[in-house]
């Protein structure tokens, strides 16, 4: 390699790294992307990459996953003496959220669901559409700043959805990506069976997409360590899956769809009664792909979807939503004349205003 070509693939790499690291909304094909340009960065400028532990592990070249052993520790045993100011405000922010979120009979999945709903919604939802501006200062990527600030990195997701885990006796790890862009968690339900649960890129819209997957589903928009992290094989709690409804065949697909959207639903699956054969692979893909583009694209809401199979082999069609509940549409007519007239008689008062446009 030429010395102009090393400085021009250097030059690139960070330049990528850059816009990779200030990206806020990442879509999945985005965070597949994010890990391989990683990958290919820390492999060119021989950074160690992929180290076999779950802690300690810096993502992002900036957030650190650390342990939070000795908050959950203190909130099982009732003795937080040895925890620091810090982590004294952790736990009892902590334990505030879990007297509100959790029952005494909640299953763990059930209590896993309460935490991934608070996480992925309750942070922004807690202060409503006037969102409190952040500390510059935090980095939002461990539990304190998280439950204080409201707003998290996926570092921050992960070690808080992790803390809350293990303050319910829930076997709980946080996962990271080989390109160390991203982390995640996998947790171990009653079955017996670890998930994927990736709190992040559900991040708003709580529509499950990211919610406890198997290594199948989460290979496809995820990498990592298969050798050091545990596999993760269960269905039972995969909560697409255990949502599925049975409809007649393929051509029932729009219906089944667009009362899923008149009923504001976040994730719905369905099978089929007339399975879908071989030959019918193309003729299903097509009726999906046309009811998608026919319905994407809308201020209101958007959408994904997937294809997967159940235990028994058949396909199923899994459809996820998101909505954009602006708040200006559940205003009265009323209200926004009486608006618009407060604005307008102001405005006429300052007729400096009008220069800025001449």
């Amino acid at each position: 390699m030429t010395k102009f070509s090393k400085i021009f693939f250097t030059t690139t790499a960070i330049v990528l790294l850059v816009l990779m690291l200030g990206t806020t909304v990442i879509s999945t094909i985005m965070l597949v992307n994010q890990n391989k340009l990683n990958k290919i960065y820390n492999t060119f400028m021989g950074n160690v990459e992929d180290p076999a532990q779950e802690d300690d592990v810096v993502i992002g070249q900036q957030y650190v996953i650390k342990s939070t052993l000795p908050i959950s520790e203190a909130y099982k045993s009732g003795d937080k003496s040895k925890l620091d100011d810090r982590d004294k405000e952790t736990l009892d922010m902590a334990t505030a959220v879990l007297k509100e979120i959790i029952k005494d009979d909640m299953s763990d999945y059930e209590k896993e669901i309460a935490v991934y709903t608070y996480l992925t919604s309750g942070l922004q939802a807690t202060t409503g559409i006037l969102t409190v501006i952040n500390d510059s200062s935090n980095d939002n990527d461990n539990p304190h700043d998280v439950l204080k600030n409201h707003s998290a990195v996926c570092v921050g997701y992960a070690t808080t959805f992790r803390m809350f885990m293990q303050m319910l006796d829930i076997e709980c790890m946080v996962v990271h990506s080989t390109g160390l862009g991203h982390s995640w968690d996998l947790v171990k339900l009653d079955d017996g069976c670890w998930y994927h649960t990736d709190c992040y890129m559900d991040s708003g819209s709580t529509n499950f997409r990211n919610f406890n997957m198997n290594d199948t589903a989460c290979r496809q928009s995820h990498e990592w360590n298969t050798s050091f992290f545990p596999s993760a094989a269960g269905t039972k709690y995969n909560y697409i899956l255990s949502v599925t409804k049975e409809i007649k065949d393929i051509y029932a697909i729009p219906k089944f769809i667009m009362e899923a959207v008149k009923n504001r639903e976040t994730a719905v699956s369905c099978s089929f009664k007339n399975r879908i054969t071989a030959e019918d692979e193309a003729l299903a893909k097509y009726m999906v792909e046309s009811l998608d583009n026919s319905i994407s694209g809308t201020d209101k809401f958007y959408t994904q979807y997937q294809w997967t199979t159940n235990d028994a082999g058949d396909y199923v069609l899994c459809y996820y939503f998101s909505y954009n509940d602006n708040s200006a549409d559940h205003l009265t007519e009323k209200q926004r004349e009486k608006i618009d007239s407060r604005i307008s008689d102001v405005l006429n008062q300052y007729k400096f205003y009008d220069s800025f446009y001449e």
